[in-house]
Parts: C-alpha cells; sequence; structure tokens
C-alpha cells in the first residue's frame, strides 16, 4: 500500500520541478505584418528551441515591438535585422526562401 502513494508522489515532485523547463519564453509569439504575408516569430523557436540567448537580438537589433524600426526584404539581405542571421550562413538566408516565414 505504501507504494501506491509514494510513486504518485515522486511523480508529482518532478513534475513541479520540470515545469520551469516548460514554461514559455518572455516574448512569446509576435506576428508582423508585411506586403508578403503574415510573419510570426517565436522567442521559444529562436531561445528555447535554438539555444540562443535574448542578448544575440536586444537590444542590438531589435529594442522592443513599440521601438522598432521598419525594415525591408532588401535591408535584411545586407544584415538588417532577421538577416543578422538569415545570411545563408548562420541560418537559412532570407532570400529566396519566403515561405519559411512569410504565410498568406
Amino acid at each position: 500500500m505504501r507504494s501506491v502513494l509514494v510513486v504518485p508522489a515522486v511523480l508529482a515532485h518532478l513534475a513541479l520541478m520540470a515545469a520551469p523547463a516548460f514554461a514559455v519564453v518572455g516574448g512569446g509569439e509576435i506576428t508582423m505584418q508585411s506586403k508578403g504575408g503574415s510573419v510570426v516569430f517565436s522567442h521559444e523557436l529562436h531561445v528555447a528551441g535554438l539555444g540562443q540567448t535574448c542578448q544575440v537580438c536586444h537590444p542590438k537589433l531589435y529594442i522592443n515591438t513599440k521601438q522598432h524600426k521598419a525594415v525591408t526584404m532588401k535591408g535584411m539581405q545586407t544584415g538588417a535585422s532577421c538577416g543578422a542571421c538569415h545570411n545563408g550562413t548562420k541560418a537559412f538566408s532570407v532570400k529566396g526562401n519566403c515561405a519559411k516565414c512569410h504565410t498568406k
């Protein structure tokens, strides 16, 4: 009878310890509108999924959603905004990979 009570207690303890690992990364998802279709930026994918730190983008490339600067695809192709990493070397290039980011 005792082992029946211990197993749920151990599982509950492990779940509580693991909960912070499953927490959403600050910033969440940001949807940007453009002529080419909506682009959803996922902080979770870039930070937790790829192991990046906030300092890779903030405050150098991006300050926050209210203080951002408009950027064009041409600008990204020369290293602005997403193009700082999505240059074909660090990550897939913004040039020619429209459907990876833009949705209609």
